[in-house]
């Protein structure tokens, strides 16, 4: 292949697909998925269990859970600034390199509530309070320190700690399955029992070109304005350019450049695309700043307001949510009814797991 070689949106559909997993389950360990994913977003706690059913075969979800126990998984804010649920080595080996976005992110939301705030100050006070080893939610973090700062209030104090400052883990029972526990933070390293990468004094980007890498395994053929917009990091154009020799490039229907790794899945566009039901804020679809390869235009907003969605040939065509233990499916357009039965079947198999076994009920909607 060339630099010249197009890939139609189909292509790079079925690519993404099978990046994702999302082509064929994979009989792989819970932990090792959630690493090649690069994380799942997890700010709506039971979502990853949905995740990855949708995507491993006989998922047990007590595992997932087990690991979150043993800390080989972690949830915290990375991203984005969105929780996600990555592994341990991941949350330590890339946290500092997002710091600074985790920052300008809380900035854009509170900059005036936290103007004149010495963030160097704040962070130091909130590495205080919780060098106690107690755990503690954003509020009661944010008034152990209000009495210093009064005026910004506890929300923007606590968010620019928990997001930003102060590298987190969201302890368990948060995130194991079926439980529905409130969010209590307590410091990555304490947690983890290891420090943090810093970043490298001689200013290269070792974690910025690891990020590239591990994100075109996951999600490409890709452009740069996608990789930003999956993490939220900036300075990535040098990371690229470092490791550009290591990869081969293309051009979408539009004319932009998708680069890849020379040996990543790029399937047949006329490979069958099973129906696959997705979890609310699934990586698939915000994992890019153009997301047509997966997702019309006119439905881009479902993924951001936390729709959850299914699948049809490889592309949003459908809505979901539960009920009474009723999977509910509705259209977004027409389903053939091949694809009405494909829909039921795998909306039964999800009825089951998220019940226990105990339904598989499922409705679909009329349009």
């Amino acid at each position: 292949m060339t630099r010249a070689t197009v890939l139609g949106t189909r292509a790079l559909n079925r690519a993404t697909l099978a990046r994702q997993l999302l082509l064929d389950r994979a009989d792989v360990p819970v932990l090792d998925a959630v690493a090649h994913l690069c994380g799942l977003q997890a700010q709506e706690p039971q979502e990853p269990f949905t995740g990855l059913w949708s995507r491993l075969r006989a998922f047990d979800p007590l595992v997932l859970s087990d690991l979150l126990v043993r800390r080989s998984l972690v949830r915290t804010h990375l991203m984005r600034r969105t929780v996600h649920l990555v592994t341990a080595d991941d949350a330590l080996a890339w946290r500092a390199r997002h710091e600074a976005m985790l920052r300008r992110r809380v900035l854009g939301t509170y900059r005036r509530e936290l103007e004149g705030v010495d963030l160097a100050e704040l962070a130091a006070a909130g590495r205080a309070v919780m060098s106690d080893g107690e755990p503690r939610t954003m509020t009661e973090l944010a008034r152990a320190v209000a009495e210093r700062w009064p005026d910004p209030g506890p929300r923007p104090l606590g968010e620019m700690l928990i997001a930003a400052l102060v590298p987190m883990a969201q302890m368990p029972p948060r995130g194991l399955w079926r439980s529905k526990a409130g969010v209590r933070n307590v410091p990555l390293a304490s947690w983890l029992g290891r420090e943090l990468e810093p970043p490298p004094p001689d200013g290269s980007d070792p974690v910025g070109q690891v990020l590239v890498r591990r994100y075109l395994t996951a999600f490409g053929p890709a452009a740069t304005a996608d990789l930003r917009a999956w993490c939220g990091v900036t300075g990535l154009p040098a990371a690229v350019a470092a490791v550009r020799e290591e990869l081969v490039a293309f051009r979408d229907d539009r004319g932009r450049e998708l680069l890849d790794l020379p040996d990543a899945p790029r399937p047949d566009p006329g490979t069958p695309a099973p129906v696959r039901f997705l979890p609310a804020f699934d990586n698939v679809i915000l994992g890019y700043d153009d997301r047509t390869r997966i997702i019309d235009d006119a439905h881009r907003g479902l993924s951001v307001a936390g729709a959850r969605v299914v699948l049809v040939d490889g592309r949003v065509a459908a809505t979901w949510t539960v009920t009474a233990g009723t999977v509910i499916v509705t259209p977004l357009g027409r389903l053939s009814p091949a694809d009405r039965v494909s829909v039921a079947e795998e909306g039964e198999a999800l009825a089951s797991f998220l019940s226990g076994h105990e339904s598989h009920r499922v409705r679909i909607d009329a349009l």
